[in-house]
């Protein structure tokens, strides 16, 4: 994955917040977590994933949010922020969304913003434990990789 390709997914992002019914963040993430500073290096940071799940979060968690997704995060990432961004994005051969519960309790959704890869993020972000599901359209589940960037795409 390349600088440029994260940036230019970054200018396309498209995230909003919305109230979530369910997702139970207090469970284990399905593919482990991380801890992250500001400033964190190598950048992008990268898990490799299974997206998809039994849940429709268009149901579960409400609208603007799609996927098929399941009830723990696929990962968490505990974050000291600083003076950059933080962005997150997902990379897969297959069609994924990426929602996203912040330290404040906001939910963020996206999808197809690069192609069909998702990415949600931006400036000022706060501190604090951020949990990811990454889901699919289809009802099978999908290779994917789950990248973590501070990379400013203005």
């Amino acid at each position: 994955m390349t600088i440029k390709f994260i940036a230019a997914a970054a200018v396309a992002a498209a995230a909003f917040s919305t109230a979530a019914i369910a997702q139970d963040f207090s469970l284990n993430p399905n593919f482990g977590e991380v801890s992250l500073s500001a400033g964190f290096a190598p950048d992008p940071y990268q898990v490799s994933v299974i997206a998809g799940g039994g849940i429709d979060a268009s149901i579960s968690i409400g609208e603007g949010c799609v996927g098929n997704i399941t009830d723990a995060p696929d990962f968490r990432v505990n974050y000291t922020a600083g003076s950059f961004g933080l962005w997150a994005g997902v990379v897969s051969d297959e069609d994924t969304t990426l929602i996203v519960n912040g330290p404040d309790g906001s939910w963020f959704c996206a999808d197809d913003v690069d192609g069909l890869n998702p990415i949600v993020g931006g400036a000022g972000p706060q501190s604090g434990q951020y949990d990811i599901w990454i889901g699919t359209y289809g009802e099978m589940p999908a290779e994917a990789v789950l990248y973590i960037t501070e990379i400013d795409p203005n």
